[in-house]
């Protein structure tokens, strides 16, 4: 497996660059994260398991190694770009990323979690702000989607905080804990297309 995923970093070079978003930098993960990630999922899993129901409190070093794997792989398909959130000394502070990336209707999805440790800091904001602009330009998209879960009011007040645009609620909209849920859709376009 290591070096099949030597070979799909190596293709995807160009666009797993590091981006400063504000006091912090995104990059790519790579396999020495696995222990601050995994343990950063095991702190934030009571606040987070209702909403990312992956957050596990056993959330394990193995665990972060598939999904890095699984983001290297979702990369050189380009149907997704995940990152690491780390302050500017290097410390690891949560993941986000965009997703469900659709050539054919050019938009995609973005996601965000910040470690309880470092929230109220500016991460969540200064990363999604980061990576609307980088799926934008570096990827061209026209449309970005923050889907919400409808009882989820922190994640409401983050969206709009933000910035995003409030579309609607969509009824069945995500599936949590194995059952539909309504969400709120709202979007990012690029200036001038809104």
């Amino acid at each position: 497996m290591r070096v099949l995923r030597r070979t799909a970093e190596s293709l995807v070079r160009p666009n797993t660059q590091m981006i400063t978003a504000g006091n912090f930098r995104l990059r790519p993960y790579t396999d020495a994260d696995a222990s601050s990630m995994s343990a950063a999922v095991r702190e934030s899993s009571p606040s987070m398991q209702q909403w990312m129901p992956w957050a596990k409190s056993d959330f394990s070093d193995y665990d972060a190694l598939c999904w890095f794997a699984a983001c290297t792989a979702e990369r050189v398909a380009g149907s997704a770009h995940n990152f690491g959130i780390f302050t500017l000394d290097g410390e690891y502070v949560g993941g986000c990323g965009v997703n469900q990336i659709s050539p054919k209707d050019n938009l995609c999805d973005l996601g965000y979690w910040v470690s309880p440790l470092h929230r109220r800091r500016g991460a969540a904001t200064a990363a999604t702000l980061a990576l609307r602009d980088f799926a934008f330009t570096s990827l061209a998209l026209t449309r970005i989607e923050i889907v919400v879960a409808a009882n989820n009011a922190i994640g409401l007040a983050f969206a709009r905080r933000v910035g995003a645009t409030h579309e609607c609620l969509a009824r069945n909209r995500i599936h949590l804990h194995g059952r539909p849920v309504d969400a709120h859709v709202f979007s990012f376009v690029p200036e001038g297309q809104a």
